[in-house]
């Protein structure tokens, strides 16, 4: 699983094998974990709470939401090359 990112005590990185569906990254404590938080990315250049399954502080998340956003275009090209195209939720 590919590490994008480290924020402060959080990393955002990509779990491999979900080939099929659209662009988004898996937020968590130090490591990758199965219980992670998930962000979609947005075809307009935002990103999409999928799920908070990784009990991030509002204030804390919402800081990383902005981070991606911030991210946007790096986390497609990256994904591109990682799974070998690009689609988006929404």
């Amino acid at each position: 699983m590919p590490s994008l990112f480290r924020l402060g005590p959080y990393i955002i990185f990509f779990w491999t094998g979900e080939n099929g569906e659209p662009v988004h990254v898996h937020v968590a404590v130090k490591r990758p974990t199965a219980e992670a938080t998930k962000i979609w990315l947005t075809r307009s250049g935002g990103c999409k709470l999928a799920h908070n399954k990784g009990d991030i502080p509002a204030r804390d998340l919402r800081d990383i939401m902005q981070f991606v956003s911030s991210n946007h275009a790096l986390i497609c090209k990256r994904w591109k090359e990682t799974t070998g195209g690009l689609s988006f939720y929404c």
